[in-house]
């Protein structure tokens, strides 16, 4: 059984992670993982779910954490892999497989940039007790190549390509990552824009137009600009 360990901070998964270990999990806690997890994204949701060609390997007994990345991988002298850096990619693009992979996998953690919208986490997320984790900023791909312990496998790579192919990665303290939508489906993202958004005025208000501006520059939220 997959233990966790928490910090008032922050917790540390096991994984494949138990889903009780779900329910504590709150929007802004950040994570780190041990165990294995899978890279698998538009590729490997097209050969499996469009193609019909079955996963190379029982999902549901590997991991429930599918990470939507590119991994910076190289080939070493003996065959092996090594993996150097793992940049997220933005996740709302696959939204339309997820259903199915999620039921398909016993997928739970998604771990990707940029987070779904609300209405993906309520119809497709919160259904399955499913939640999204997101990486930290754009400087992050090496300290998670960090926590790559070892490359276990990777199929489909002269199909899909390196970026496309599934890799079965073994992690420890992998991270840091944020909860960025919990079983309930709040989005710590959404929160915060919305917190943002009310103020922003607040800013700007009492500031004298610029002096100097660029053709077809507005500060107008109202007008489109195409």
């Amino acid at each position: 059984m997959a233990t966790h360990k928490r910090t008032p901070d922050s917790v540390r998964l096991t994984t494949p992670v138990d889903p009780a270990a779900l329910q504590d999990l709150q929007i802004g806690t950040v994570v780190y993982l041990d165990g294995m997890l899978y890279t698998g994204r538009e590729g490997v949701y097209k050969h499996v779910i469009e193609d019909g060609v079955a996963p190379p390997v029982p999902l549901r007994d590997i991991s429930n954490v599918n990470f939507h990345c590119s991994p910076a991988a190289a080939v070493n002298d003996d065959g092996s892999y090594n993996i150097g850096g793992v940049t997220a990619t933005a996740s709302f693009r696959f939204a339309k497989w997820l259903p199915q992979w999620f039921e398909d996998t016993g997928c739970r953690i998604i771990i990707g940039k940029g987070g779904m919208s609300s209405e993906h986490y309520r119809d497709i997320f919160v259904p399955v007790g499913a939640i999204y984790l997101t990486t930290v900023g754009y400087g992050t791909g090496a300290l998670l190549g960090r926590g790559i312990v070892s490359v276990e496998a990777v199929y489909w790579l002269e199909e899909l390509g390196i970026a496309q192919a599934m890799w079965v990665l073994r992690v420890s303290n992998f991270g840091p990552l944020l909860v960025e939508s919990d079983l309930r489906g709040n989005s710590l993202f959404e929160q915060h824009n919305a917190k943002i958004n009310r103020n922003i005025e607040k800013l700007y208000r009492g500031l004298k137009k610029p002096a100097l501006g660029r053709f077809g520059e507005t500060g107008d939220k109202t007008d489109e600009l195409i």
